[in-house]
C-alpha cells in the first residue's frame, strides 16, 4: 500500500466512524429543507475538503478566549475526541441536509447542550455558550472554513456563489439565536480577521497543543496531520500568529494530494445524496456513496 493510500484509508476511518445522521429523512418526502437541490451549501458541504475546514474552524473557534474557556470548562474533547467530532459532525450534517423537523430537532440538542455551559474566562470576562456574539464566532468561523477548504481544494467558486453560500449559512446561524452575520464573503472574512475579542491563553494554548497531536490510533493520526497541516495553511497570517503557528506551502500541496485521493475513495456526502432522494432529485449514483458502503 502506498503512503497515499495509507493516508486516505487512515481519514476514511478517521471522518467514518458513530452515529449516521438522517437516518429518518425519507419520512419528510419533497422538504428541501433549509437549501435544497439547487444552493451551493449542498455543493460545498457534499465535498471531503470540508473535513479539512472542520479542523481549520476548530483552530479558529480557541482564538477566542471566551470560547476557548467554554470548551476547556465544559466539552471532553480531551478525553472522547472523536466524539465530540462525530457530534459536531452530525449537527452540520444535519442543518444543511436535513428536512425542516430534523434541522430544527438538531438547532433544539445544540441550544440544550449549550445552557448549562458558562463561566469566567483566564481573562476575569463572563461567558456563556448561548451568547449570541459567542456564537457569532463559533458560527462566522465554521462557514468561512468551509469555504476557504473547498475553494482551496476542491475548485474556486465565482464571487456570486461564494456570497450565496456565505448567505445561506446565515440561516441557520439566525435559528441558533447568532448575532452579527455577515452576508459576503469578504465582509465575512473581514469580520473575522479583525475580530476585536481574540487574544492568547491557556485555553487557546492547551486547544492547538491538542489538535497537534490528539490521542488517535497511529493508521488514523497519519492522515489527521495531513489534514491539520493543511488547515494551518489556510488560515489568515495574523491568525496564525496568534496561535503561535505559521502556514507551509507544501501543506497546501499535500492537503490536495490527500483530499484528491480521498475525493476518489469516498465520493461525495451519502447525506447529499439523502436529501436528493428525498427532494425526489434526479443525480448520478455513480458519485455518490451510501450509508452502507464500507468505505
Amino acid at each position: 500500500m502506498t503512503l497515499q493510500e495509507r493516508l486516505t484509508a487512515s481519514v476514511v476511518r478517521l471522518f467514518s466512524e458513530g452515529e449516521q445522521p438522517l437516518s429518518q429523512t425519507h419520512l419528510y418526502p419533497g422538504d428541501p429543507g433549509l437549501f435544497g437541490p439547487g444552493s451551493v451549501s449542498w455543493k460545498v458541504m457534499g465535498d471531503v475538503s470540508s473535513f479539512v475546514g472542520g479542523v481549520r474552524a476548530l483552530l479558529l473557534q480557541a482564538l477566542h478566549p471566551e470560547v476557548a474557556a467554554g470548551v476547556a470548562d465544559h466539552s471532553e474533547y480531551e478525553t472522547d475526541p472523536l466524539g465530540r467530532l462525530n457530534r459536531t459532525s452530525l449537527f452540520v450534517t444535519t442543518v444543511n441536509y436535513g428536512s425542516m423537523p430534523e434541522v430544527h430537532a438538531a438547532v433544539q440538542v445544540v441550544r440544550e447542550a449549550h445552557a448549562p455551559v458558562s463561566g469566567t474566562s483566564e481573562r476575569g470576562i463572563r461567558y456563556a455558550a448561548n451568547q449570541p456574539r459567542l456564537g457569532a464566532w463559533v458560527h462566522n468561523t465554521l462557514t468561512d472554513s468551509f469555504l476557504e477548504a473547498y475553494q482551496t481544494f476542491c475548485q474556486v467558486l465565482d464571487p456570486a456563489e461564494a456570497d450565496q453560500f456565505v448567505q445561506e449559512q446565515s440561516k441557520i446561524g439566525e435559528l441558533l439565536g447568532v448575532a452579527e452575520l455577515p452576508l459576503t464573503a469578504a465582509d465575512l472574512r473581514t469580520w473575522i480577521t479583525e475580530h476585536p475579542d481574540l487574544g492568547e491563553s491557556e485555553a487557546l494554548r492547551q486547544a492547538w497543543s491538542f489538535l497537534r497531536n490528539p490521542p488517535l490510533q497511529p493508521g488514523q493520526l497519519l492522515g489527521y496531520r495531513v489534514v491539520r497541516a493543511a488547515a494551518v495553511a489556510t488560515l489568515p497570517h495574523s491568525l496564525a500568529q496568534l496561535g503561535g503557528t505559521s502556514s507551509r506551502k507544501v501543506a497546501v500541496f499535500g492537503g490536495r494530494r490527500l483530499i484528491s485521493s480521498l475525493r476518489w475513495a469516498m465520493k461525495h456526502s451519502p447525506a447529499w445524496k439523502a436529501a436528493l432522494d428525498r427532494c425526489g432529485s434526479s443525480y448520478d449514483a455513480t458519485k455518490f456513496r451510501s450509508f452502507t458502503d464500507p468505505s
